[in-house]
């Protein structure tokens, strides 16, 4: 089950952060995040269930995923892409025709679920992410959001 996420649930939020990545986000910065009328999050389960959530914002017909936290053991599921999905439906609805996103160039996981899901590498920041062994390249990926037909 994929539900809004309030403000509220940042420490919730942060613990998952947390289980999904070795530099994880604070409940503060999440809910400081959140204090944004274009930021929304998505939460797959509930509670002590809950395995995973997206964070994106949709503003002025684009949008981006900020962030897409999934713990190790419910990896290669399909919770991944169903947030990622649920969050372009949720950008579609708030009036983006786009999304895009960032990732580690050392991202092969996302990178080729983001692929899968029909996001294409638009662009590079150099030396964006800060690695163990030095800097990273982010890769941007954008796709269209699909328009309903009337």
């Amino acid at each position: 089950m994929i539900e809004a996420a309030p403000a509220s649930a940042s420490e919730l939020l942060a613990s998952l952060h947390a289980r999904a990545f070795l530099k994880p986000w604070s409940a503060s910065e999440i809910e400081k995040l959140m204090e944004n009328q274009a930021v929304f999050a998505l939460l797959h389960g509930n509670g002590a269930e809950a395995n995973g959530f997206v964070m994106a914002w949709a503003a002025a017909g684009d949008s981006e995923l900020l962030t897409v936290a999934v713990v190790p053991e419910a990896r290669r599921k399909g919770v991944g892409a169903a947030l990622v999905t649920s969050a372009g439906v949720a950008a579609l609805v708030r009036g983006a025709f786009s999304m895009h996103l960032e990732v580690a160039e050392t991202n092969d996981g996302a990178r080729s679920l983001y692929k899968k899901l029909g996001y294409e590498e638009a662009g590079r920041r150099h030396a964006y992410y800060a690695g163990e062994g030095g800097s990273v390249d982010a890769i941007v990926m954008r796709r269209a959001l699909p328009r309903p037909v009337v």
